[in-house]
């Protein structure tokens, strides 16, 4: 039997409409311990998620852990990408288990649920297979996450695959928002968030726009 493609995206692609994305208690305490990426990439993802989110209007919980007690406040760069948007704290490392998160997802109604935060075994892990029995669709920002150990964090990815998680990178998530570098309304948004928080890929983007006037999709 002939197959015949057609000039069309998977259905498995992300799109800004049809997924919850929920940041998980990126804190200070939770990130001095954090050992499988270091604190300055860290943020960087976490920023470059959070305003890809932003930008793009993607529907969006933060929650924290204890931040007054001990954990902390969440990221600057992911407050800046939402001012003023409410942080839901709580107390259960498992964020599916709380009502005040859950109300909130309920609220949204998307069946697609994105997760980045820390640790990745306990508060990604959680949350991740949680949504998986109720029969939410998952996808991990990986390099959003962190945990105590390298080994930490691969074994709590390699569980929540095996569960049928589906694994992603930061900069992958917000280039797969954008898909098209046609659609002109959202390039200086994603490229300027690139610039800013994309690393080497950023300062590719800044060199050949400074020395060439290069831009995508002409």
């Amino acid at each position: 039997m002939t197959i015949t493609a057609k000039a069309a995206p998977g259905s498995l692609l992300l799109t800004p409409r049809d997924h919850t994305l929920v940041m998980i208690d990126h804190q200070s305490q939770m990130a001095f311990a954090t050992h499988s990426i270091d604190a300055v990439t860290l943020r960087s993802n976490a920023a470059l998620v959070a305003h890809a989110a932003a930008g793009f209007d993607v529907s969006t919980i933060i929650t924290s852990v204890a931040e007054k007690s001990f954990s902390g406040p969440v990221f600057d760069e992911i407050k800046d990408a939402f001012p003023g948007a409410e942080i839901t704290d709580r107390t259960s490392m498992n964020t599916w288990e709380d009502e005040n998160v859950i109300r909130r997802v309920n609220a949204i109604g998307k069946k697609r649920i994105v997760l980045a935060g820390l640790w990745t075994s306990v508060c990604i892990v959680g949350p991740a297979l949680s949504a998986l029995d109720q029969g939410f669709e998952v996808y991990v920002i990986a390099d959003a996450c962190g945990d105590v150990s390298a080994e930490a964090h691969q074994r709590a990815m390699e569980r929540m695959v095996q569960a049928g998680a589906r694994p992603m990178t930061s900069l992958q998530y917000l280039l797969e928002l954008q898909r098209d570098w046609a659609r002109t309304d959202s390039y200086e948004m994603t490229t300027g968030i690139a610039k800013k928080f994309g690393g080497a890929y950023g300062l590719g983007i800044i060199y050949a726009q400074t020395m060439f006037h290069a831009k995508e999709g002409q």
